[in-house]
């Protein structure tokens, strides 16, 4: 076996866990396999001779690979870190196992994922590298070009965040009234209420053929999505989507669009699917279900 073959091999048992820190950077199954196959591109041109520890070289290199798309992305601004305070002391976090990591990402939870793409870019790298993956807070800070104390800084205030934010309502009947009360707001054009039910950094995402109609693929902020369902849901029922509270829109007999919801104390994420395949492949009930 070659030296090439030998590093294809090695890198071929790292990537279910690279897969796994892709994917939780990203949030997508196919830009995370694009962020491990650029992650093999830079391996392959860097070879092995300086490097010491291979598993911790590929994931900080994907983790660099997806920070570069999420700056991509814009989407949303850094914030400066150093108030002031002191820096809280490291977390101990158990060693993370490839395997186990693998299963995750193939199930990662929704409300989590909603989390984590609240978070700004340097912040989510630093939360998935070093929470998740046990990557130490000296190894982060070169790629993100701060000190360790800072980047520790940054994983306390993003662990807050997500702490804070991470709770997701399961009772389905407080979760319709919340969309309920969205939808009534929205179609009556009650700004202000709909900033009420909107946690302060809910995420808007619209599909390709939802962006073509309104051009908006994404909005963050409460106020930023209030302003968009403005006095715009006039044609939307309630329903369950997938077997949680949404709410579509019907013309002439068909779904035109789907809304789905993400709710917490208030509502963490929106989700608008136009596309009629996509559309298709959902389980949408118009009403109550005759289960509940």
């Amino acid at each position: 076996m070659n030296d090439d073959d030998l590093l294809a091999r090695h890198f071929e048992e790292q990537r279910p866990r690279l897969r796994a820190v892709a994917h939780r950077m990203l949030g997508s199954a196919a830009e995370a396999e694009d962020a491990v196959q650029d992650t093999w591109l830079r391996l392959s041109r860097a070879g092995t001779d300086e490097i010491d520890n291979l598993p911790g070289w590929l994931t900080t290199a994907v983790g660099r690979v997806c920070l570069d798309r999420l700056r991509a992305r814009g989407v949303r601004p850094e914030q400066p870190w150093d108030d002031g305070g002191e820096p809280p002391g490291p977390v101990d976090v158990e060693p993370a196992d490839p395997e186990r990591e693998a299963v995750l990402t193939e199930s990662v939870g929704r409300a989590l994922q909603v989390v984590l793409d609240t978070l700004a870019p340097t912040e989510r790298f630093v939360f998935v590298l070093h929470d998740m993956f046990a990557v130490s807070f000296d190894e982060i800070a070169p790629v993100v070009d701060r000190s360790a104390a800072a980047v520790r800084q940054i994983a306390s205030r993003a662990r807050r965040r997500v702490q804070l934010s991470g709770h997701v309502e399961v009772d389905p009947a407080r979760q319709r009234r919340v969309v309920e009360a969205f939808l009534a707001a929205s179609r009556e054009g009650r700004f202000d209420d709909l900033v009420a039910l909107l946690d302060p950094h809910v995420v808007l995402r619209a599909d390709v053929a939802a962006t073509h109609q309104t051009a908006t693929p994404e909005a963050r902020g409460s106020a930023a999505v209030a302003a968009f369902f403005n006095g715009r849901a006039q044609a939307a029922v309630p329903a369950y989507v997938d077997a949680a509270p949404g709410a579509v829109v019907v013309v002439d007999g068909q779904i035109r669009v789907a809304l789905t919801f993400v709710v917490g104390d208030r509502i963490l994420a929106i989700e608008s699917v136009v596309d009629p395949e996509r559309v298709a492949a959902l389980d949408v009930v118009v009403g109550e279900p005759a289960s509940r």
